[in-house]
């Protein structure tokens, strides 16, 4: 089977120096549809991220063909629930400059050129959704906007899709719905990666990568042999025995490196050479419960070493190589990559053809102006938010409470304006974090999203600002004058709506 996706000793490193993954290697082949699993801790999300080239790895090497587009679905609802779902996919195949061509080995069928109402058609037959293309996103069952997640990534044809926890929020019903539809885009030649806490999602893929708390790799293969391989009866199981005594996590990584090189047909991707000097001791493969020490059986391969420091037990020896320098679940071969160079295929755009900057600063203006238009939950923080000011501005001056000088009524007026800047954005953070992950992936840059929101909203805030003045203007408290108070306000509304901005971004890149 043709490679798709070659993961060569991939590891990363958290800012704060913890290993997330370590060293990992192993090659899903064209139209497979592949499930991450492990427990927590074990780093199936880091190891997604880096297969799609949305967070690279801090060594080793992602492969994936050049000239064809990656898709990523994450795992909270990338869509505006207040748009009908054909707008919301229409302003996504925009800033995408997506157009449909023939393509006869696309699941979809040999489709006519066409621009984006074509793609978004296409898409949404894909999915299945195309009766519900006037329902609002948010109107959706949690398996329909699953599925709509999925086919905002159709409307680019991409040759891999990249899901975080797809199943997470569904019943088993509505997660077995979500997994025939990734079946169906994986036998048409679509490379479907995904992870998933489920052991139903895994046992209905072709292959499962098992990770072990701390980033190992404890097997690469299908859910078959994983069973046998971990001498369990059910894919439960198999977190029963990654949990075993002793040091199961590291255990577990040395027997798969031992049994990818020695077993036929799990033979991991080239990979970087082993560091120089004595070899290291190969785990035990005696039996499916083994994780230990070597042991003496006479089919196993085990390789001594001359340790001086007088060290007999592998575990020892193997942890305390560094991370860069512990060995791979494969050998090297000719022209394998070094870990961190840069290889064809590698990022999140492989093939994409995303707008310009001006073009989609322009589709998010609208985007934004149309969801302000339809959400009638945001139109009355808008509305509300000035009044709210302006009625405690009315309640302070009838107490007497700004009858000193100037400054203290000033004061409040840069704070109801900071409130107001941030009351603008607030409500819609996690929402907008969601989306902009999403298509951040697809090449929108954050200073374009921020640039089409302060667009919308600035005209409205400085409105608001108007009014949140009014009163102490009309009865005389601005000393300073409007003018004045005006811009000290507006300028506090615009901190506020800038640190409001700031976090979907901040939360986009985690």
């Amino acid at each position: 089977m043709q490679a798709a996706i070659e993961a060569r000793a991939v590891s990363h490193r958290t800012r704060a120096g913890e290993v997330a993954v370590r060293d990992i290697s192993f090659t899903v082949g064209q139209g497979e549809l592949v499930a991450i699993i492990g427990g927590r801790g074990s780093g199936k999300t880091t190891l997604l991220d880096a297969m799609s080239g949305l967070r690279p790895p801090t060594s080793g090497t992602v492969d994936r063909p050049a000239g064809r587009a990656a898709g990523y679905v994450p795992d909270a609802d990338p869509l505006h629930a207040v748009l009908p779902l054909g707008r919301a996919l229409r302003y996504t195949a925009e800033l995408r400059s997506v157009r449909t061509a023939a393509s006869p080995g696309w699941p979809g069928g040999a489709a006519a050129d066409g621009g984006a109402q074509a793609a978004v058609t296409e898409a949404l037959n894909l999915a299945g959704l195309t009766a519900l293309e006037l329902v609002p996103a948010g109107a959706l069952t949690p398996e329909e906007r699953k599925r709509a997640a999925i086919a905002a990534e159709l409307l680019s044809r991409p040759a891999q899709l990249f899901l975080e926890e797809p199943t997470a929020a569904l019943d088993p019903g509505q997660g077995a719905e979500v997994l025939r539809l990734l079946r169906r885009l994986a036998d048409g030649g679509i490379t479907v990666v995904l992870t998933t806490g489920s052991p139903l999602d895994a046992a209905r893929c072709d292959k499962v990568v098992i990770l072990a708390p701390g980033g190992h790799l404890a097997f690469f293969g299908t859910p078959a042999a994983a069973l046998g391989y971990f001498g369990a009866d059910t894919l439960e199981e198999i977190f029963e025995r990654l949990a075993g005594l002793g040091d199961p996590a590291a255990a577990w990584s040395r027997r798969f490196f031992h049994f990818s090189r020695t077993r036929g047909g799990f033979t991991g991707p080239p990979t970087t050479p082993p560091p120089p000097g004595p070899a290291v001791l190969l785990p035990d493969a005696a039996g499916p419960h083994s994780a230990g020490r070597v042991s003496a059986d006479p089919e196993a391969t085990s390789v001594a070493v001359d340790d001086p420091a007088g060290i007999d037990d592998p575990a020892a020896i193997y942890d305390a190589m560094p991370v860069d320098e512990q060995p791979a679940a494969s050998a090297a071969q000719p022209g394998s990559a070094q870990p961190g160079s840069a290889q064809p295929g590698r990022g999140p755009r492989a093939g994409a053809r995303a707008a310009g900057p001006v073009r989609q600063w322009a589709v998010l203006t609208r985007r934004n102006a149309e969801v302000l238009a339809r959400d009638r939950r945001m139109q009355a923080v808008l509305a509300g938010t000035p009044a709210a000011i302006l009625l405690a501005f009315c309640v302070l001056l009838g107490c007497g409470a700004l009858d000193g000088r100037g400054a203290v009524t000033l004061a409040w007026a840069v704070l109801g304006g900071l409130v107001a800047g941030l009351a603008y954005q607030l409500p819609a953070r996690a929402a907008e974090a969601a989306i902009l992950r999403r298509e951040r992936f697809a090449g929108l840059s954050a200073g374009t999203f921020v640039l089409a929101k302060v667009t919308v909203l600035v005209p409205l805030l400085a409105l608001a600002d108007v009014l949140i003045l009014a009163v102490p203007a009309i009865d005389g408290h601005l000393t300073a004058g409007f003018g004045s108070a005006y811009l000290a306000v507006l300028l506090s509304s615009l901190c506020g709506l800038t640190v409001a901005l700031t976090m979907p971004v901040l939360a986009a890149r985690r």
